[in-house]
C-alpha cells in the first residue's frame, strides 16, 4: 500500500484511499484490525500526524471505528437498508406490523429513548400542519437503535386537537404504531412527502449517535396526509449516513 508516483494528493489522503480500497477489495474484512499509526509511518514513510490524519479520515466517514488500547477496526456493522415506499405502504402499519419491519430483516430494533410531550407548536411546524394560533401539539422523541448501535433520532409532531387523549400521547402507541392509531381516529394517513437533505452533526446528534463530528447525517422530513390533504403529523428524522442506505423502488 506504500504511496509513489506523481499523485499531488495531501500524503494522508492518499495513504485513506489505499486503505479504503483494501477494505473494499475484502483485503480488510468486518472485524479486522487496520495497520496502527507506527506501521503507517513505517510503510509510507511519514509523520505520526499524517498517519493519524489518514485513520481519521476512515473514522469520519464511519468506514472503521477505534478500539481504547486495542487500535482501528473496520466497522462490523451492516447498513439498515430503508426501503423508503414499501415501509409506508398501508398494508404494512395497517395490519398492525411496524413499519420498520420493512427494513430490519429480523434485526433487533430497539426504541432505547421515548418522550411524549404536549408542547406549544414551533412555527414552522403549525404552519405546515395549518394550526391557529396558540393550538399546541404532541411531540414524540425517539431514539432507534439496532443490533445495539444508535442508527436514528426522530421527532414527531402531531395536532393535539386530532391525538389528544388517545394511545399516540402513549409512549407505546400499540400495534401498528401512530399511522394505525390514526386510522381508529378518523384520520388514516393516504399520503406522505418526504425531503431529504444531508448536513454535518450538531454536538448534541453526534453524542446521541455515537458517531464522530465528522461523519454526515441524512435528515429526512416526512409529512402524512389524511382525506382531503389534511397534514396530521410532522416527522423529522436524523440518520448516521454510515448506517444507511436509502431505497426506493416504484414502477415507471
Amino acid at each position: 500500500m506504500a504511496t509513489t508516483g506523481d499523485d499531488r494528493r495531501p500524503k494522508y489522503q492518499r495513504i485513506a484511499d489505499s486503505l479504503r480500497e483494501a477494505i473494499q477489495s475484502g483485503e480488510y474484512g468486518p472485524g479486522d484490525r487496520l495497520p496502527g499509526e507506527n506501521e503507517l509511518m513505517h510503510t509510507h514513510g511519514v509523520a505520526r500526524m499524517t498517519a493519524r490524519q489518514a485513520l481519521g479520515v476512515l473514522k469520519d466517514e464511519g468506514a472503521v471505528e477505534s478500539r481504547k488500547g486495542a487500535g482501528v477496526f473496520v466497522r462490523s456493522f451492516r447498513p439498515l437498508r430503508r426501503r423508503g415506499i414499501q415501509r409506508l405502504a398501508q398494508e404494512q402499519w395497517g395490519s398492525g406490523r411496524s413499519i420498520w419491519a420493512a427494513d430490519t430483516e429480523n434485526r433487533t430494533l430497539e426504541v432505547d429513548q421515548v418522550a411524549v410531550s404536549e408542547e406549544a407548536a414551533p412555527e414552522s411546524i403549525g404552519r405546515v400542519l395549518d394550526l391557529a394560533d396558540e393550538e399546541t401539539v404532541c411531540i414524540r422523541r425517539r431514539r432507534y437503535v439496532l443490533d445495539g448501535k444508535p442508527v436514528l433520532l426522530a421527532t414527531s409532531y402531531l395536532p393535539t386537537s386530532v391525538v389528544g387523549d388517545s394511545a399516540i400521547t402513549q409512549a407505546d402507541p400499540g400495534a401498528g404504531g401512530i399511522y394505525a392509531r390514526l386510522a381508529e381516529l378518523g384520520y388514516k394517513p393516504v399520503h406522505f412527502r418526504e425531503e431529504i437533505r444531508s448536513r454535518m452533526p450538531s454536538k448534541d446528534e453526534a453524542a446521541l449517535l455515537g458517531i464522530s463530528s465528522g461523519t454526515p447525517v441524512i435528515l429526512i422530513c416526512r409529512t402524512a396526509f389524511a382525506d382531503e390533504g389534511r397534514p396530521v403529523e410532522i416527522n423529522e428524522m436524523t440518520l448516521d449516513a454510515a448506517s444507511y442506505i436509502l431505497e426506493y423502488d416504484f414502477d415507471a
